[in-house]
């Protein structure tokens, strides 16, 4: 196993990297509020990116944000994605290194090979599948062979929905075979709106699938069995009695990601796989003629280059104002940057609710249909900027404090496979992110 503590030679626990960045600057100030949750106490760390400047500009926000004027003095390192030697140093003088910069399928490579010849372990908010299977693909015998922890997807997407399921696992009295998780987001007045990188990483994703399932035939993996009733699948929009609303299959990779949960715990720990499928609530029947109409759009130009260009540069655009260049609004940033979650919790908040079905203790899964089913909910913030640094630092700060409970070797995993042992949904619930049972198991 790599060090998991600072050194003279390592002087950091954890490095920013892309900390000038709109989702890194939020980063920057979780860290900050995070400090004392290091291990014994103290958590020394730096910032990264290409500009001294524009990350001394940060530090120095964050600084008057938070009313703490000691962050002016963090330590800054000047790294960039296309100087490898940049970041081997960057890489060698920090235990953990959260990456910030994305779109991954483009930047995201070169830091993960850096982190894993500079024995520093990793951690991401990607929710692109290709990049994240693609790293497993490429890097996971290496990562094993150097100690290092190299762990994709920790924000929003995925550690609700993996952490999710062995939360809904745990809590269920039986054998679980299989849960939907429907998410929704409410707004305050000023609506919501995500950044364009998340809208890139989209963009090319749904023009690129192809080579996501070409990449998938590489592995080799024989199909999980599945235990028990096999789960139905829905349509590409239904009305969901479970959430009073139209849904549709969520387009992110939480699916990918508990998909690769469930197989590590199934081939390393002899578990039974549980089947899942995402689903995300789109509101009534106008949400859904404007979601219509938006995504022809989408198809139609994702296709061909000027269209992806299109898409690219007018973002606000052709999303009816769900992305932009600019990200939230100033006002919906001034509520983010707030140090209190009561604030944030008014305004934009997100709930994932879990249905799982199963069989009671006793019942044999091979012998009729599921007998006993639980609900459980994870509520939190605004998903984007609020609970994504919160997930993300929380990830690291796991990865700190409890060696022991990380699989034993190194590797490229995912948040179910690597915390599955610690007590992160713990943490994330004292941080705002809860976790908890809506309804009792029932037969």
């Amino acid at each position: 196993m790599s060090t998991v503590s600072t050194s003279s030679n390592r002087p950091y626990h954890i490095i920013v990297f892309g900390a000038t960045g709109f989702t890194g600057q939020f980063v920057v100030e979780e860290v900050a509020r995070t400090c004392c949750e290091g291990p014994g106490g103290t958590l020394k760390w730096a910032v990264a990116g290409r500009s001294r400047q524009r990350l001394e500009k940060v530090l120095l926000q964050t600084a008057e944000t938070l009313s703490k004027p000691q962050l002016k003095s963090v330590e800054i390192i000047v790294a960039d994605v296309a100087e490898p030697e940049s970041l081997a140093i960057m890489c060698k003088q920090g235990v953990i290194v959260l990456n910030c910069v994305g779109p991954y399928r483009f930047y995201g490579e070169p830091v993960v090979k850096a982190c894993i010849e500079n024995g520093a372990h990793y951690i991401d908010i990607c929710g692109e599948p290709q990049f994240l299977e693609g790293m497993q693909l490429s890097y996971h015998s290496k990562a094993q062979e150097n100690g290092v922890y190299i762990i994709g997807s920790c924000g929003f997407d995925s550690i609700p929905a993996d952490m999710g399921i062995l939360y809904t696992r745990d809590q269920f009295k039986g054998a679980l075979t299989a849960v939907e998780s429907f998410l929704t987001v409410s707004t305050g007045p000023e609506g919501g709106c995500g950044h364009d990188a998340t809208w890139q990483s989209a963009i090319y994703g749904f023009a690129d699938s192809s080579r996501l399932r070409s990449l998938r035939k590489k592995f080799g993996h024989k199909p999980l069995p599945v235990v028990g009733s096999r789960l139905k699948k829905r349509g590409p929009l239904f009305f969901s009695n479970e959430i009073e609303q139209y849904a549709v299959p969520f387009m992110g990779s939480d699916a990918s990601v508990v998909r690769r949960t469930q197989r590590y715990l199934y081939e390393e720990h002899e578990q039974s796989p549980i089947q899942y499928a995402a689903y995300t609530g789109v509101g009534g029947v106008c949400s859904v003629v404007k979601m219509l109409f938006a995504g022809m759009m989408f198809w139609l130009l994702v296709k061909f280059s000027i269209g992806r260009s299109l898409l690219v540069q007018f973002p606000e655009l052709f999303s009816f104002g769900l992305f932009s260049k600019n990200g939230p609004s100033k006002k919906q940033k001034i509520i983010l940057s707030l140090t209190t979650m009561s604030s944030q919790m008014e305004e934009t908040s997100f709930c994932m609710t879990f249905f799982g079905e199963g069989y009671a203790e006793g019942q044999d899964p091979s012998l009729g249909k599921p007998n006993a089913r639980i609900t459980t909910q994870i509520k939190g913030a605004e998903p984007g900027y609020v609970a994504t640094p919160i997930a993300m630092v929380q990830a690291a700060i796991t990865v700190l404090n409890e060696p022991q409970s990380l699989p034993k070797m190194g590797g490229v995993y995912t948040p179910g496979a690597a915390f599955a042992k610690t007590t992160l949904i713990n943490r994330l619930s004292k941080h705002g992110i809860h976790f908890s049972v809506k309804n009792a198991q029932q037969t």
